[in-house]
C-alpha cells in the first residue's frame, strides 16, 4: 500500500522508485502483487503513460492516509526514543527509595520538563513485564537472571552505637567481644542470633544476643540512636548520623560489602531515552563513592 501511494503521488513507477530507493521493476511488481491480492485493476499502464482507475483513485486516498499515519507514528516513536518524555514507571525498595530516590526526583524532573514519574515504593517482588514498570531500584545480593542490572552504588554496613553506649560498655575490638554487648537483631536477615564477619583467616560467626529483634532497618536505627544497644546497619540509612557524630562505628575492617544498589530493567536492543536518562542520573548522583559514605 505504501508503494502504491508513492506511485500515485509521484505519477510514475520511476518517481516512486527514486523516492523509495529501489528499482522501477520492484515498484511495478509490488503494485501488480497488490492488484492480484485485491482482484482489481488499480492502474492503466502504457509505454508512455500511467493513469489511475476509478477504483485505484479511491483506494489511493486510503493508502495515502495510512502512509501519513505510519509516518507520524514513526516520528512519535523516534522522538520518544530520542528525548526523555512521557511517563516513567519506577519501583524502588522502601528504605532506599524513601531516603535517596524520592529526594532526587526534583532535580531529575527539573532536567526533563516533558517527563513524568509514576513511582511505587515497595519491597515485594515485581514482574517488570507483567506489571509494566520501566525500571526497579533495588538493594540486592543476588541478581535475577532475566533482567539487565546496572550497579549504582555499594551497600556498606557498619556496626553502630551511640558514643554514650560505647562509653558505658566499651568499644569492641574483635567480633568475639560482642558476646558482652546488647546486640539488636534485624530479623529480615534470615539468621537471627548469629552475626557473620570476615577476618584475615576467613569468616567469623559470632553468636549474639540482645533485648530487641525488629524487621525494619529504619526502626532499628532509631532504637540504636536511642542508646539501647548496637546493630549492623546499612550506611545509606545511618551515614548522616555517623557523619554528624550521633553514632560511632566499630569493627569496620571485619564487615565486607555484600550487597549493592542496582537499577534493573528488561533486556532490549533500544533502551528508551527516559530509562537511560534516569539510570545515568542515579549513577552520577550515587556513584561508586556514595555521599552517605563520605567522611
Amino acid at each position: 500500500m505504501a508503494v502504491y501511494a508513492h506511485v500515485v503521488e509521484g505519477g510514475s513507477f520511476s518517481a516512486a522508485a527514486r523516492r523509495l530507493g529501489t528499482s522501477r521493476s520492484a515498484v511495478s511488481k509490488a503494485v501488480s502483487k497488490l492488484e492480484h491480492a485485491l482482484g482489481v485493476r488499480l492502474l492503466h499502464r502504457s509505454t508512455r503513460h500511467l493513469s489511475v482507475t476509478e477504483v485505484g483513485a479511491a483506494f489511493a486516498e486510503h493508502c495515502s492516509r495510512i502512509l501519513d499515519e505510519a509516518t507520524q507514528a514513526e516520528q512519535v516513536a523516534s522522538s520518544l526514543h530520542a528525548q526523555p518524555r512521557g511517563v516513567l514507571r519506577v519501583a524502588a525498595s522502601v528504605a532506599f527509595g524513601t531516603l535517596h530516590v524520592a529526594p532526587a526526583l526534583a532535580d531529575f524532573l527539573g532536567q526533563y520538563p516533558e517527563l513524568d514519574i509514576d513511582m511505587t515504593i515497595t519491597d515485594r517482588s515485581i514482574d517488570l513485564a507483567e506489571e509494566g514498570y520501566d525500571v526497579i531500584v533495588r538493594v540486592a545480593r543476588e541478581l535475577p537472571q532475566n533482567l539487565v542490572a546496572r550497579r549504582l552504588a555499594p551497600v556498606r554496613r557498619q556496626l553502630c552505637a551511640t558514643p554514650e553506649y560505647f562509653a558505658r560498655h566499651g568499644m569492641p575490638c574483635v567480633p568475639q567481644d560482642l558476646a558482652r554487648h546488647n546486640c539488636l537483631d534485624y530479623t529480615h536477615s534470615g539468621e537471627q542470633g548469629l552475626w557473620r564477619f570476615t577476618g584475615p583467616e576467613g569468616e567469623i560467626a559470632v553468636p549474639v544476643s540482645g533485648r530487641l529483634r525488629i524487621n525494619d532497618d529504619e526502626a532499628l536505627s532509631q532504637a540504636v540512636l536511642g542508646g539501647l544497644g548496637l546493630a549492623l546497619l546499612p550506611t545509606f540509612i545511618v551515614g548522616h548520623d555517623l557523619q554528624a557524630g550521633r553514632l560511632r562505628a566499630a569493627l569496620s575492617e571485619y564487615i565486607p560489602v555484600e550487597r549493592h544498589v542496582y537499577a534493573l530493567y528488561l533486556p532490549t536492543r533500544h533502551l528508551p531515552a527516559k530509562v537511560r536518562a534516569f539510570i545515568d542520573f542515579l549513577l552520577e548522583r550515587f556513584g561508586p563513592d556514595p555521599y552517605w559514605d563520605r567522611a
